[in-house]
């Protein structure tokens, strides 16, 4: 599974509950831009209208042999393609107080391009905070290791 996109923000700034694969409709341009890693997920999330998931402001740059002109809109929204079950689960648990969903990455799966989401909850400044002082840890019992051996 070839990753064309990540959000790397988002496992930051959020806790991370559960994911989830989805396909998304695309057009042809767009697929190739994809492809081609022309996907930026900073500031996207997804929202549930009308009984669909959508990928909102998630941006694909247009695909310049195509020639889309003025008339093409990166970011607009984009339908996710999930299963009934998978999606009445999506908005029971959407619904509780302080979760959210984002995307994590976009990648091919099968010649098919995919979305990984994510039900979040958003973290406090302490938390972020003392993630990284975790991370840093392991990075210095990682060099140490290293230096020893």
């Amino acid at each position: 599974m070839p990753t064309l996109a990540d959000n790397r923000h988002a496992r930051h700034d959020y806790q991370i509950l559960e994911t989830l694969e989805a396909g998304i409709i695309l057009t042809g341009p767009e697929v190739k831009s994809a492809k081609a890693g022309q996907v930026n997920l900073r500031g996207s999330y997804v929202a549930i209208k009308d009984n669909a998931a959508w990928l909102i402001n998630c941006h694909i740059a247009p695909y310049k042999p195509a020639n889309l002109g003025a008339s093409y809109t990166p970011t607009r929204s984009r339908k996710l393609l999930l299963q009934a079950h998978e999606l009445a689960t999506l908005i029971g648990k959407s619904k509780a107080q302080g979760q959210t969903l984002i995307p994590l990455s976009v990648y091919t799966k099968r010649g098919l391009v995919k979305v990984e989401i994510a039900l979040a909850r958003g973290k406090k400044a302490h938390d972020k905070r003392a993630t990284l002082k975790k991370r840093e840890a392991f990075r210095e019992i990682a060099r140490a290791l290293r230096r020893k051996v």
